[in-house]
């Protein structure tokens, strides 16, 4: 299978889509003649027109905003937010209008809204661009929340992304753009359905539970950690944060009886304590041979200074340390 980047496996699902279906649409700041702030859209105002690939003004509130009317009058419209911290300017449509809709009209009204936006930090793009906001968004009811950390799964859960009929949130961790890896070509038509976890290693004595960039790099320890000291362990990647497939986070952990979770965004009130309290809340929990853990980020904004930057999110060493504490 030919290799492809994240950023290309994204462009390719829109493209994809946009060529079958007239109602999709692109918009946001600099997506057109520029081709987007990370070059995920470039080329596609050449292909699709102004009218389909808009470049907006600097207004997430106005971007959003019109996104939301344009869903629910009949468009399948996606909108790439320049940075993730910037979502904060966009809440007031996304969490009070769009993602309360289909609640708010008994489910005859529909969201089918995409939000991209690229998070988490690496850039050195310091702390007003350089956020992990996923737990903020998780918090809403009626938003759907997805961070791939693959080429094929970017491809896969943004094609479904377009269709779902709920309002999705779709984070794209920078430093992931230029990876790498395996993807169909268009000729093979293929979906990840939202609301299914990945196991990307598979293993019997300890389960990592991560996502986003987290991913490879807690692959890439538990690889060096079999090679010298005989670890097995499991990395199960959970693609999509709302839905939860916490099933398959059950099935591993009660297989391995040991559990650690590992995130970027900030440790006090991450995402990463909702998976923690999904394990211990079941009946997995009276399988456990030690207590769940988590490894988030430190909670401080992130710093301009690329070492300390390094040293805000998870590192190898960090990793590796948490893993070497269950044994």
């Amino acid at each position: 299978m030919r290799e492809i980047s994240y950023a290309a496996a994204l462009q390719e699902a829109m493209c994809e889509e946009m060529r079958k279906d007239p109602r999709i649409i692109l918009m946001g700041e600099d997506v057109g003649v520029y081709g987007g702030a990370f070059g995920v859209s470039r080329g596609m105002i050449e292909e699709f027109g102004p009218e389909r690939v808009l470049d907006t003004p600097i207004s997430e509130l106005a971007i959003t905003g019109c996104a939301v009317g344009a869903a629910m009058t009949g468009l399948l419209p996606i909108v790439e937010i320049m940075f993730s911290d910037f979502i904060t300017l966009a809440m007031e449509p996304l969490v009070n209008q769009a993602a309360k809709n289909r609640f708010q009209f008994g489910g005859q009204g529909s969201v089918p809204l995409v939000l991209r936006a690229p998070e988490g930090s690496g850039t050195g793009a310091a702390e007003q661009h350089s956020q992990s906001p996923e737990a903020w968004l998780t918090n809403v009811p009626g938003l759907k929340v997805v961070i791939p950390s693959t080429p094929y799964d970017a491809k896969g859960l943004l094609k479904a992304s377009i269709y779902d009929p709920n309002p999705v949130v779709f984070l794209e961790q920078k430093l992931l753009y230029r990876t790498t890896g395996p993807v169909p070509g268009p000729e093979e038509e293929y979906t990840i359905p939202l609301g299914k976890a990945d196991i990307k290693r598979p293993g019997g004595d300890l389960t990592i539970i991560s996502y986003g960039r987290m991913v490879p790099r807690c692959i890439q320890v538990a690889d060096a950690m079999a090679e010298t000291r005989g670890y097995d362990i499991e990395v199960v990647d959970i693609r999509t944060l709302v839905p939860l497939d916490t099933d398959a986070l059950l099935h591993s952990v009660k297989k391995t009886r040991r559990c650690l979770v590992v995130y970027e965004a900030p440790q006090t009130g991450g995402f990463g304590a909702e998976l923690a309290a999904c394990i211990a809340g079941s009946d997995v929990f009276f399988h456990l041979e030690a207590p769940v853990r988590r490894l988030g980020g430190l909670d401080v904004p992130v710093p301009h200074n690329r070492r300390l930057e390094a040293q805000v999110v998870p590192t190898e060493e960090k990793i590796a340390a948490a893993i070497e504490s269950f044994f």
